[in-house]
């Protein structure tokens, strides 16, 4: 069992006031601002909640994805993985988007995206983020 924490702080108002994370528990990173309007608008330099989940889910996704290839006899080379969250204020998380490249030599792009497909369900951050209307998957060989 693994626990990870973060730790953020607040000021003011939704609209005018800000955040930042400071500090999570493995000290990888932080601090890190935030603010409604790095959330619904512009970034700016800032992040966002939909930021740092396209990033664990990316994350998540290509450690799952080179699990199930090695598992199958097949290891990646590489995999380049990215993943888009759409955020509608007022909504909340729309749709998340999903791309990989991967190089898998003797793996063809069918069985390629089979697998792809396999570590999107199997992804414990896609399993989390399972209300999330729409997630769509772009998987190919480079």
């Amino acid at each position: 069992m693994a626990d990870r924490t973060a730790h953020v702080s607040w000021s003011g108002s939704l609209m005018e006031g800000g955040g930042t994370i400071t500090s999570v528990g493995s000290g990888a990173f932080g601090p890190l601002d935030v603010t409604w309007a790095s959330r619904a608008e512009e970034s700016d330099g800032r992040t966002s909640p939909e930021e740092l989940i396209a990033a664990a889910h990316a994350a998540c996704f290509s450690m799952a994805l080179s699990h199930g290839l090695a598992n199958a006899g097949t290891p990646a080379e590489s995999l380049d993985t990215s993943a888009t969250v759409t955020f509608v204020p007022g909504t909340g998380i729309t749709k998340i988007a999903l791309s990989v490249r991967g190089e898998v030599p003797g793996l063809g792009a069918a069985a390629f995206r089979e697998a792809a497909e396999g570590a999107r369900a199997g992804c414990p951050v896609s399993q989390a983020l399972a209300a999330v209307p729409e997630i769509t998957l772009d998987a190919a060989l480079a």
